[in-house]
């Protein structure tokens, strides 16, 4: 696990760079990421070559996760796991830190990498390395990275002070990097399916971590991880994806720069439930293929509403097959596109397929995990259903023609789309801002296939 002292500290380019110098050693990693963040995932994801999958112990019962992360590390070819943690080590939903990296750590018995960020710190980092070893001494912290070190005596005070005081070995020391090879924007890093240069960006991460982080002490490290952590033994009765369609339900999927937040986890509980994916772009495509329903992910439409709104073809398309009851399932960015227009600079045509105008503030509107409970009839969860899932967007809603009853989840916990309601449902169509993971919600996969059935 390569953990933090808080969001912004450098771990995910620390892990970034570890996987990818494993990688070129020709080890075989399975990258992993604490919390439901996405793009941070496609990062670790293109940097191994191969999935990576979300671990969270808020949105899935904890056994899921544990079968989860070992399913996919249990693989022939698998060498190692780098779980890349989020926030703070210790941060979590309440006082205790419940569903913090800390207590993903003690649940997958997962020895711990903790990367401080060094910036006008000397000494003090050891006493602050100090504090965390004794905060939950159940954590298992067995290295420090020391991150944006400002040269060779910084290095060396750093260094002696924390495992002089704290017995902790010190695994590397990374100077400041180039922002240039990760620039950020609004919701962390640039994705990696808009920036421009992902290989040179992840080569330089890796030949860094080369350079400063002594490899063998990593893997020497991870070696000693529990094999089945205790927690995780129970193999108990979970939640199974139950086929309900048959070969040749074919699910539509719109992925592209613009709509790139999925879970691996989701695309999978539609394979198991039956479907074959197939997919789409509204930036390159006129018309939608022969379907028999659709799944809309979130992204970031914001930044490609010109193109968006340009492809008259392919937004006129999408309205047809709405009205005529295709069953859509749409998620945040996938919500926008549903909507009448974005207004950014100027007005964006969207769909129209729901009679609703966004536009964009510079603040997140919705930043968290939400919690909703089904109170009205719809295609696709039956009244009374409690889901748990995420949020995070800086749209917001500027206009909402439609009527409270249009709306069918009562929002606990989170923003949703208007007056703690969200869920808007229109014929088959069902678009939130809540995204939801297959693992935790699995009747979702199951309902979206048979609504493809029924209606294909």
């Amino acid at each position: 696990m390569i953990a933090a002292l808080r969001g912004g500290s450098g771990k995910t380019i620390i892990s970034i760079g570890i996987i990818a110098a494993l990688s070129h050693q020709h080890k075989t990693v399975a990258p992993f990421k604490k919390g439901p963040d996405y793009i941070d995932a496609g990062w670790l994801a293109t940097a191994a070559g191969r999935p990576c999958y979300n671990l969270d112990h808020f949105l899935a019962a904890p056994i899921d996760v544990c079968r989860s992360f070992l399913g996919h590390t249990a693989l022939p070819e698998v060498n190692l796991a780098v779980i890349e943690g989020n926030r703070g080590l210790f941060d979590g939903l309440d006082v205790s830190g419940t569903t913090s990296t800390a207590s993903l750590a003690k649940l997958l018995q997962t020895p711990v990498i903790l990367c401080l960020d060094c910036t006008k710190s000397t000494r003090t980092m050891a006493a602050v390395v100090l504090g965390c070893l004794n905060f939950d001494p159940c954590v298992d912290i067995q290295g420090v990275i020391l991150n944006r070190v400002a040269g060779s005596r910084h290095e060396m005070i750093l260094r002696t002070s924390i495992e002089k005081h704290c017995g902790v070995k010190v695994l590397g020391a990374i100077p400041k990097l180039d922002h240039e090879d990760f620039p950020e924007r609004h919701m962390g890093l640039i994705p990696t399916p808009e920036h421009p240069l992902v290989a040179h960006s992840i080569k330089t991460a890796a030949e860094t971590v080369k350079r400063h982080v002594d490899l063998d002490a990593v893997l020497k490290i991870a070696e000693g991880a529990a094999s089945v952590p205790v927690g995780c033994s129970d193999e108990g009765d979970g939640p199974r994806i139950v086929p309900v369609g048959s070969k040749g339900t074919r699910i539509g999927v719109i992925q592209d720069s613009a709509f790139q937040f999925y879970y691996p986890d989701n695309f999978e509980a539609l394979k198991a439930a039956g479907a074959d994916l197939v997919y789409v772009s509204p930036l390159s495509d006129t018309q939608l293929p022969a379907i028999d329903a659709l799944y809309i992910g979130g992204g970031f439409p914001e930044t490609h509403a010109p193109h968006l709104s340009e492809n008259l073809a392919f937004r006129k398309a999408l309205k047809s097959a709405a009205d005529n009851g295709l069953p859509i399932y749409a998620e945040c960015g996938g919500l926008m596109y549903l909507g009448e227009t974005l207004v950014l600079d100027t007005q964006y045509p969207m769909t129209g397929v729901l009679p609703i105008v966004f536009g964009f503030s510079k603040k997140p509107q919705g930043h968290g995990y939400t919690m909703i409970t089904v109170d009205r009839e719809n295609p696709y969860y039956p009244v009374g259903t409690h889901l748990r899932g995420h949020e995070f967007h800086y749209s917001q809603v500027l206009e909402w023609k439609g009527a409270e009853r249009d709306m069918v989840f009562s929002v606990q916990k989170g923003r949703g789309v208007v007056n703690k309601r969200d869920g808007i449902c229109y014929k088959n169509v069902l678009a939130t801002y809540t995204h939801v993971h297959a693992l935790g919600t699995p009747q979702w996969a199951e309902s979206l296939v048979s609504m493809a059935q029924k209606t294909g």
